[in-house]
């Protein structure tokens, strides 16, 4: 990828983390990384293009991290679900507890651009299919009862993420994401 691409996107996450989509002008993107008018629009046909090559960078980001994890054939399949999460709230401890991009995203267009609401949902739909497979290995393995419904247990455990995620945007603090994940993973396992 080309190093000014590179540059607008990294400066992008963050100021959009800060921001928000509407609170967000191009002008602020190009003064924050010293590039011209002209190089953005060679690399963005328009500021929805931007953000949504913004959302594909950080996905990517969350599957290598889900790659790393998951695929950690030395820990139990629920220590990797597990150390998956824990590994994204350091990321949103350094960048200052403003929670998900996805959710923040989500929640401010989701409303109001059919575009975004459907590449959000597809985003998250897939971080649970892929949790999902982990866990199954957890249920096939005794870890979690034989009845656990693994999709839906991923599913809820992304959906209080995102709302825990939230609560780390106006508490400033990973509190309440250590709380979701000892509360699913203890009513998980509980028999």
């Amino acid at each position: 990828m080309h190093e000014t691409k590179q540059r607008l996107l990294a400066a992008g996450l963050r100021l959009m983390l800060e921001h928000g989509y509407n609170g967000l002008g191009i002008q602020q993107i190009l003064t924050e990384t010293d590039v011209p008018k002209g190089s953005f629009y060679h690399h963005f046909a328009s500021k929805e293009d931007f953000a949504l090559q913004i959302v594909d960078a950080y996905v990517a980001d969350v599957h290598a991290l889900l790659d790393a994890t998951l695929a950690d054939g030395r820990r139990a399949p629920l220590d990797r679900v597990r150390n998956f999460f824990e590994q994204v709230r350091e990321v949103y401890e350094a960048q200052g507890y403003l929670g998900c991009l996805l959710g923040a995203l989500g929640q401010e267009l989701a409303g109001t651009s059919e575009v975004f609401r459907r590449k959000i949902d597809g985003c998250v739909a897939t971080l649970a299919r892929r949790l999902a497979v982990c866990l199954e290995e957890a249920r096939t393995r005794g870890d979690l009862p034989a009845t656990t419904n693994t999709i839906q247990m991923a599913e809820v455990l992304v959906d209080a993420w995102e709302g825990a995620a939230l609560r780390t945007r106006l508490a400033r603090s990973g509190q309440p994401l250590e709380a979701v994940l000892d509360f699913c993973f203890a009513t998980a396992t509980a028999r």
